[in-house]
């Protein structure tokens, strides 16, 4: 088994073809007008209408038009289907419309149409008092296996030089910051987190999503006396690094205003399909969209 980008055209298969087919399956909170925004990364910065901004590879738009106050007036996104369609053509179905700052029309441009490299969700919601999110990355645990594994008079202990020198680039995936192994143990790492808040926190409602580069946990029980604020966050944070010493990011835990990567997205970088899982022994494998050709 080997990974590389997913091309230009399998992308747009993919959202044409296979990701209507996930729709029902999304999460339940995961809505037109649930999270506060939708995110996209391109491969290839695209231009804004107006000359003097720079072109961009990342952009948010908000799923409401606020007042003043802030309070919600118009969605952008009257159901899912509109955000499918933003997705597709995040430049033709821009939610800014014509304003200046909205993507620039391909038909006006020498460029193609952009294409999602990555599509998020801001955890940030306007129904919900919380979505948290702890990220497990195969990149960190194959950076703490090299540094063990790697002779301490290394000259050149930067990351690649390690993962190199411990022989982690030459595995599969070739080229990639991490071993299959890697994932593995972020996967089972994913579920160890799962059991913790089912067990200390007595959480009822948590899922396990297959990043494409490791896993996602989540903690969604929506009981206010809870109160996951940012004290509570970096507690929890503690908690998983200290006592459990689960290699976690600590910054997404923290901050609820962070984007994940949507559920059934394609990981265009190593050609795999964002999705929950139910076991440690998930097998990376069945994560290839059809539209893939190996």
């Amino acid at each position: 088994m080997t990974w590389r980008q997913a091309t230009r055209e399998e992308i747009y298969t993919y959202y044409a073809e296979e990701f209507p087919r996930y729709l029902d399956d999304l999460p339940e909170f995961i809505t037109a007008t649930g999270p506060k925004q939708y995110a996209i990364a391109f491969r290839e910065s695209h231009p804004v209408r107006k000359d003097e901004v720079p072109d961009k590879d990342f952009i948010r738009r908000d799923t409401w038009q606020t007042d003043p106050s802030g309070d919600r007036t118009t969605p952008e996104f009257d159901d899912f289907e509109d955000v499918v369609e933003f997705i597709r053509h995040p430049a033709r179905n821009d939610p800014l419309g014509r304003s200046e700052f909205a993507l620039a029309d391909p038909e006006v441009l020498e460029k193609p149409d952009p294409r999602p490299d990555a599509v998020y969700y801001a955890l940030d919601h306007w129904e919900r008092p919380w979505v948290l999110l702890v990220d497990i990355d195969a990149k960190e645990i194959a950076r703490d296996r090299a540094d063990e594994m790697v002779s301490a008079d290394l000259d050149d202990r930067d990351d690649d030089a390690l993962l190199d020198a411990a022989g982690i680039l030459d595995a599969a995936p070739k080229g990639y910051p991490y071993a299959f192994e890697d994932i593995d143990r972020a996967i089972e790492y994913g579920f160890e987190v799962r059991d913790i808040f089912e067990d200390d926190f007595d959480a009822e409602e948590t899922m396990v999503v297959y990043s494409g580069q490791g896993v996602h946990v989540y903690l969604l029980d929506s009981d206010p006396a809870h109160r996951y604020d940012e004290q509570s966050r970096e507690v929890l944070n503690d908690l998983l690094l200290e006592t459990y010493d689960i290699p976690i990011d600590p910054v997404v835990t923290a901050d609820r205003r962070r984007v994940a990567r949507l559920p059934y997205s394609l990981h265009a970088d190593v050609c795999s399909i964002v999705q929950p899982i139910e076991s440690p022994a998930f097998d990376v494998r069945s994560a290839t969209p059809e539209v893939i050709d190996e």
